[in-house]
Parts: structure tokens; C-alpha cells; sequence
């Protein structure tokens, strides 16, 4: 009989076990994701008027990661308890890379570029330990400015060195380069020159390819009906596929249904959410969405061949998180004299003066930007069961392997592209 040496027979008890531990922590990393997106989402729709509306999840997660870095005492503990999480964990900065891994392994199917920027008063000395730290976890620039001379909008527009004809946002720069404004000074300007500050710049633009691309000979106009009853006519790209679709109720038995079309890599999917009821309204459903009903969709949602209707969108949408993040535990970081970022810099005084959030996001019938006359074609119709999204719907683009929730956002309007 084959005798098995102690240490082998204590690696074959022991990698099981190890691979479960594994496994749960990434539950535990997913549900927490989840929960903050959905937290985030909710809060930007109790400020942002009816129109679209986007944001990314994943991104601001990663930009909090950061700031929490370089913070301490309760700034740090706000920053953790909205999170959910320590990010000098190890096995914490092991899945933030992995998510921020599989972000940049998907070109093949998707492109995704992801900028995080700090922006520091340019006296402002920083911690070795914080930079080395930052580059590592999200490959941050960090960027100089004269707070007291420069505009903050204008130096958003600057380090961002963005043209709004471009699809790709650029590069922030150099970690040595310097900003000043010009002219007068602004009054935003006045009170950004007060202490020492940092700014927190954060810009997404994804671009995917379907797995199954929509023809543009089958795109049609038809009938879009906003949430005020009114119908406008808007491009509806169609196609018959099998894809994973399921039926869902809220814990208030709000009945909404999912489908999910995946990219040409698998390593990103599109998730369309719709209320079930014609006459629901969207804003229902996402006040009782919660990290729990994103979770069951893993389960619940199985292989249907289906006719899908789904419009085309372009949306840009650009915003402050500095009203925004309070409503979800984080305030003593926006407050000169609450902050503790000495973890940045020793220097006294150190806050977040604004953090800008910016995202672009456009789906077309390849998946990627296009120009194509829209003809009107009359289409054979299947007996499939049919997915219409020709009312305001909800969408998430998730990560399949992490599940993290890249963007999250609503369409109100098709033919509204929000830049």
C-alpha cells in the first residue's frame, strides 16, 4: 500500500480548506462591492434630477481605496465603514488587483480605460510610503497645483485633457507637471486656497463588442415611452439570441425582470434590468433594489432564446462626489479641520478639497461607436418570448470573474446623451 509522508498527506487537508477560505472572502469582497454600489447609485438619485444617469461603482471604490491609504484615525474609519473594508488587508489589495487586472484583460472584448489622479497643493510634501503604496494598488498620477491661483473646474478640465469629440479620455500627465490658473482669480478659486489641499479626479470611458452583435439592417425606429407617458422615436437595435434572462420580485413583490448579454470575451456582461409592469415606474424599483437581489441574479437567471429589443444610448456624465459621499459615512475627509490624511503628507491641514467623477458609456449595435443611417425594416417575428426595453430601464456592466459592478446607471431617455 502506498504511505503518504506527513507534510503530503498535511497539503492534501490543508489546500482544500485553503481554497474554500478563498473562495468565501470573494463572496464577502462581491457582496460588499455590491452594496456599496447600490448605496452609491441610491444617493445619486436623490440628487440628480430624472434624466440618465450614470456612474461607476468600481471606480470610486478604487479612488476611496486610495484616499483611505493615506488617512488616519476616524477619517480612515469612515472611509473603511463605507467600504466595508480594510485596504492594508492583504488579501483585500490581492482582490483589488485582481478586479483591476481583469479591467485591463479585457481588451479583446472590451475596452476600458480607468484614470485615478490626485491632485496636491503644490508645496505639499508627500509621504514615500503613500506614493509607493498608490502607484501599486491603483497606478495613480499624482499631479502639482497652485490651489489658491487655479480655478478647480479649469484644472479638472486640464490634468483631464479631455476634448469632448474624443471618446478616450487622456492621460493626466506627469507626477512633476504644474498648474496655475490665469486671469482672476475665481471665487471658487478663493475658498480652494484656504489650507493645503488634494483633489480626487476619476474618469471611466468603456467601449465593448457584443458576443452576438445586432445588425444595423435590423435596427428600426420605434416608440420609446418616457416616464411622464409621452413617446418619442428613438433607434431599437433587435436580434434573436440565447441569452440569460430571469424574472425577479423585490422584497415588497415589485415584479422586474433581467437579461444579460455578454461581451465578445466573457469577461464583461451588460445587464438590462425592467419592471415588469408597462405602468411601474423606474424610480420604484430602484429605491428597493439591495446588494442581496444583485446577488440572486447569479442564480436565478437561466438560458432563454428570446427576441431582444433594445434602443442605442450614449451617455457622458460628469459630477462632484463631494455632495455625495457624506450621505454615505464619509464627511470628515471634505472637513479642513476634521481631516487626518497625514498618511499622505505630515503636513497639518491636509483635506479633500473635491473629488470629480466622470464617465462615458456607449452601446451600438457592434458594441462599439458607430455612425449608421437607421432604416426602417419590417422584421419576420419569432415565437420567442420577447424583451422590449421600451421604457426607462436600469443597467449594469459587472465583472464576471470579481462580479464587481463597473458602471450602474438608468436610461430615462435614449435620445438624451447627457455630455
Amino acid at each position: 500500500m502506498c504511505r503518504l509522508p506527513l507534510a503530503s498527506l498535511f497539503v492534501f487537508l490543508w489546500l482544500p480548506e485553503r481554497s474554500h477560505c478563498t473562495s468565501s472572502f470573494q463572496d464577502s469582497m462581491r457582496e460588499l462591492h455590491n452594496r456599496f454600489a447600490v448605496s452609491l447609485y441610491q444617493s445619486l438619485t436623490e440628487t440628480e434630477n430624472s434624466s440618465n444617469l450614470i456612474v461607476s461603482p468600481a471606480s470610486v471604490a478604487l479612488s476611496l481605496a486610495l484616499l483611505q491609504l493615506g488617512a488616519r484615525g476616524n477619517t480612515r474609519a469612515q472611509l473603511e465603514g463605507t467600504l466595508g473594508y480594510n485596504v492594508n488587508d492583504a488579501q483585500v489589495r490581492d482582490f483589488l488587483l485582481l478586479t483591476q487586472g481583469d479591467m485591463s484583460n479585457s481588451s479583446q472584448g472590451a475596452g476600458l480605460q480607468l484614470t485615478c489622479t490626485l491632485i496636491i497643493q503644490s508645496e505639499v510634501q508627500l509621504q514615500a510610503e503613500f506614493t509607493q503604496n498608490a502607484a501599486a494598488l491603483v497606478n495613480a498620477s499624482v499631479v502639482r497645483a497652485n490651489f489658491s491661483q487655479a480655478n478647480p473646474n479649469r484644472i479638472h478640465s486640464e490634468t483631464s485633457g479631455r476634448n469632448h469629440d474624443e471618446w478616450w479620455p487622456l492621460n493626466s500627465g506627469s507626477s512633476s507637471g504644474e498648474l496655475s490658473g490665469s486671469g482672476e482669480p475665481q471665487p471658487e478659486a478663493l475658498w480652494w486656497g484656504q489650507r493645503p489641499q488634494v483633489a480626487l479626479i476619476n474618469t471611466v470611458a468603456f467601449r465593448g463588442i457584443w458576443q452576438k452583435q445586432f445588425i444595423f439592417g435590423n435596427t428600426q425606429t420605434l416608440p420609446f415611452i418616457l416616464s411622464d407617458g409621452s413617446t418619442i422615436k428613438v433607434p431599437m437595435m433587435h436580434q434573436t439570441a440565447e441569452v440569460s434572462f430571469g424574472q425577479f420580485r423585490t422584497a415588497s413583490d415589485q415584479r422586474y425582470t433581467v437579461l444579460e448579454l455578454p461581451y465578445s470575451d466573457r469577461s464583461l456582461s451588460l445587464q438590462v434590468v425592467l419592471p415588469s409592469e408597462r405602468k411601474s415606474p423606474l424610480s420604484l424599483l430602484e429605491s428597493l433594489l439591495t446588494a442581496r437581489q444583485l446577488a440572486s441574479w447569479d442564480s436565478g437567471l437561466r438560458r432563454t432564446k428570446m427576441d431582444i429589443f433594445l434602443p442605442r444610448f450614449r451617455m457622458q456624465k460628469k459630477f462632484s462626489l463631494r455632495s455625495v459621499l457624506p450621505a454615505l459615512g464619509i464627511s470628515d475627509a471634505f472637513n479642513p479641520t476634521l481631516a487626518d490624511l497625514t498618511g499622505i503628507s505630515a503636513e497639518e491641514g491636509l483635506y479633500v478639497s473635491d473629488a470629480f467623477h466622470e464617465v462615458r458609456i456607449e452601446v451600438t449595435e457592434e458594441g462599439t461607436k458607430a455612425s449608421a443611417a437607421t432604416a426602417m425594416v419590417l422584421l419576420k417575428r419569432s415565437r420567442a418570448p420577447v424583451f422590449k426595453a421600451d421604457r426607462p430601464f436600469l443597467f449594469l456592466i459587472r465583472q464576471v470573474n470579481t462580479g464587481s459592478i463597473l458602471f450602474m446607471g438608468r436610461i430615462m431617455n435614449p435620445a438624451d446623451q447627457v455630455i
